[in-house]
């Protein structure tokens, strides 16, 4: 099917030479920091509050604190003030986050209220939908989006839990505006380094505007033997044609390369490694990269993604967009792979590594992967009066397409032998492919309505219809197991909200989401290929939102349920399983949250209490009542933020992150022990001889606490993250 041509090349340059920024950089500017210090002139603090609105949540013009759903916003200076590189960095802040299989040298995996996120359907860069099977750096966005729940009303198909956008950095929008910053940064480990941010208007009446991102890393973290290097342009621009219309259009240019990192996994039984009880490994220091070869090669991941928009005011105030997205990846997933391991008596252990802490060790590579999105997308927003009401109507089509296009061959190949005390037997590489790889494409059209209706001063009724037509195939690379899935669904989202008063909400909602999945094109299957029922998610939810003063919280509940498909039947041989619904998951939680500001004091806290469990399981009954694995019982962040009066512009803040007890192991008999870091940081915006300069001094698990961050199960294995010991990072920021 013709669709899109493509405007994007996505050839990645492999480029070997590295910029040469060291520590010592940030070390002179300190000084010179010290050396001015009876120059400098103190600033003003200048607090700003927004409430702005949150694009993804598709009611872009309502304020969070108004809205009838649970949804985060990660503005520009918390990411500076953390010093988040990636999007996990940033929504780790929010307490029903968790890690997800998350290698510190891969793209994000995350899970929201206890559900992992697709990379494929559950992100949106400026509103459409995007791949994150990719590094997506972070330097020219003004802003992370969290939505939480089922989204079936914002994306025709996606997993429950939650929805995140990004949204880059555009020109000011104010004349005579200028943006010119230049920021360094040293750590955590060795790594450095430096980003450029240039905006501004001009042309007649400033009618143009520009924001230009420029950044540079050298990677050198503080897991030993994974550097990497990685740099980021993008530009933004936009164009006042007349008082009431606007065209805005953005590209951004991402490389990076870095050696890959393997995640630790549970000790086999030492009598009897098949069926024995496995065991946890003590905490490591979480330095070390156990997989590191000489052979070893870096995984390289390249995309070029950009957006064009056009706004137009109609009468009445009715406001007409238009927008298209495009996004071209290139990459070359590669890791020297652990999983599994042989034991002395010649048996084969492949959910865990052996009691000695030894694994078998492979020669993973699958190069030049490609992945192209499309999306096009026309929307009209606006009020009007309806048999006596006020109706606040949003009416969209989007039509959009991803393809996945590996290379015909990838490796996967036995190399050796590993352990985790770092020790090897592996010596030479296994690049040599030899197996296929899957091609994937989907065509996707949705139709949405969205409306609120004012049934009140105070009340307000929220309705929401998505309809959604898809058409998905897939193929191995030789033209073999052709599946095709054609299917159309709706998807319905309802809300009610009542302001008991101006500073107090209550609200409820109903939404749903939409899956898909088909049985497996494999023999052993009695329906190999066949589509399986629409994974229709469900969520309930009922909240309260309160603000006054300086102080600010919400509390909600929520409840949702996901069919789960399972294989009944031996799976040994051909037509020995069928792949089908085996009853459901059940995820119930309650979240609170709360800000305060007083004197020059500011506390923020949230926590997350997840109840997630199998129920109506059928093929294996014993699941039923069992916890999801590598789910945090309980999560609580918070912080407490500090301005010093005597010295304006100076300001820290201690963190504290803490995540409960992980099952491990389907029947609970092995549990990840729960932990709590303590993070402290400290910000300083000062004049140098007339240069706005902020300073930034941050130490990450201050007490050195060793400890198992998530234990993912993937691919049968069992895996364990460790969690990162004290890093030290010091970054400045000029504005000129």
């Amino acid at each position: 099917m013709a669709f899109f041509s493509p405007i994007f090349s996505s050839r990645s340059r492999r480029s070997a030479n590295r910029l040469a920024f060291r520590a010592t950089h940030v070390a002179s500017a300190i000084a010179l920091l010290s050396a001015t210090g009876l120059a400098a002139q103190s600033l003003t603090d200048i607090t700003i509050t927004a409430t702005t609105p949150s694009q993804v949540s598709g009611f872009g013009d309502v304020p969070l604190r108004q809205a009838p759903f649970s949804a985060v916003t990660i503005d520009r200076q918390t990411l500076q003030d953390i010093g988040a590189q990636r999007v996990s960095d940033a929504l780790r802040l929010d307490a029903s986050v968790a890690d997800s299989y998350n290698s510190p040298a891969y793209w994000d995996m995350l899970s929201v209220r206890g559900y992992t996120l697709d990379n494929r359907y559950n992100y949106r860069r400026e509103g459409l939908p995007i791949s994150a099977e990719t590094m997506i750096g972070m330097d020219n966005k003004e802003r992370i989006e969290l939505f939480k729940g089922t989204s079936g009303i914002q994306a025709g198909t996606s997993a429950p839990g939650g929805l995140v956008n990004y949204v880059v950095k555009r020109p000011p929008s104010a004349q005579n505006t200028t943006v010119r910053d230049v920021s360094a940064s040293f750590g955590p480990g060795h790594s450095s380094s430096i980003a450029l941010d240039l905006g501004g208007r001009f042309g007649q009446d400033q009618a143009l505007g520009y924001r230009f991102n420029a950044a540079y890393e050298n990677l050198d973290p503080y897991i030993r033997n994974t550097e990497g290097h990685r740099r980021l342009f993008a530009l933004a621009m936009d164009w006042r044609l007349t008082p009431d219309s606007r065209l805005e259009w953005e590209i951004e240019r991402s490389e990076r390369q870095q050696m890959g990192v393997n995640a630790y996994s549970l000790l086999a039984n030492a009598t009897d490694p098949l069926n024995g009880m496995p065991s946890l490994p003590a905490t490591v220091n979480g330095k070390r990269n156990i997989t590191r070869q000489h052979w070893s090669v870096p995984g390289v991941f390249a995309g070029t993604t950009g957006s064009l928009r056009f706004k137009q005011n109609l009468d009445g105030g009715w406001l007409w967009t238009t927008q298209y997205g495009a996004q071209r990846l290139d990459t070359d997933d590669r890791l020297s792979y652990a999983f599994g391991c042989t034991t002395t008596s010649g048996d084969w252990v492949g959910d865990k590594y052996c009691s000695n802490g030894g694994f078998d060790l492979y020669d993973y590579r699958s190069d030049n992967e490609r992945r192209s999105s499309d999306a096009l997308q026309t929307e009209l927003n606006g009020s009007m009066q309806l048999a006596g009401l006020q109706h606040h109507l949003g009416l969209s089509l989007m039509r959009s397409r991803l393809l996945d296009r590996p290379s015909p061959m990838q490796a996967y190949n036995w190399a050796g032998t590993g352990n985790i005390d770092g020790s090897s037997d592996s010596p030479e590489a296994q690049p040599t492919p030899g197996d296929l790889n899957t091609q994937r494409s989907e065509y996707t059209t949705e139709v949405a309505l969205r409306d609120r209706i004012e049934l009140s001063t105070q009340t307000a009724l929220w309705l929401g219809l998505r309809h959604t037509r898809l058409n998905r195939s897939s193929e191995r690379t030789d033209g073999s197991r052709a599946v095709q899935d054609k299917r159309s669904f709706n998807t319905p989202w309802l809300a009610l909200t009542h302001q008991i008063t101006p500073a107090y909400l209550v609200y409820g909602s109903y939404g749903e989401g939409i899956e898909t999945d088909v049985a497996p094109n494999r023999s052993r299957y009695t329906n190999a290929g066949q589509a399986l029922p629409a994974l229709r998610s469900e969520q309930f939810e009922i909240g309260v939102k309160g603000q006054w003063a300086r102080t600010r919280w919400q509390a909600s509940w929520f409840d949702i349920t996901r069919p789960v498909a399972g294989d009944e039947g031996a799976c040994d041989e051909d037509n020995t399983c069928t792949r089908k619904i085996d009853g459901q998951a059940r995820h119930r939680g309650l979240e609170l949250s709360a800000a305060l500001t007083q004197a020059q004091w500011q506390w923020d806290i949230a926590t997350t209490w997840t109840d997630a469990k199998r129920q109506d399981a059928e093929i294996d009954p014993s699941v039923n009542g069992q916890r999801a694995l590598n789910v945090p019982r309980m999560s609580l962040r918070a912080v407490a933020q500090y301005r010093f009066a005597d010295i304006p512009g100076l300001r820290s803040s201690l963190r504290l992150n803490h995540e409960g007890t992980r099952h491990v192991t389907e029947d609970g008999s092995i549990e990840l022990p729960d932990w709590t870091t303590l993070d402290l940081d400290t910000h300083y915006d000062t004049r140098i001889q007339g240069t706005r300069t902020q300073w930034t001094l941050a130490i990450d698990n201050l007490a050195d606490r060793r400890y198992w961050r998530e234990s993912p199960k993937q691919y049968g294995h069992y895996y364990l993250y460790a969690g990162s010991p004290r890093t030290l990072r010091v970054a400045v920021k000029a504005s000129f």
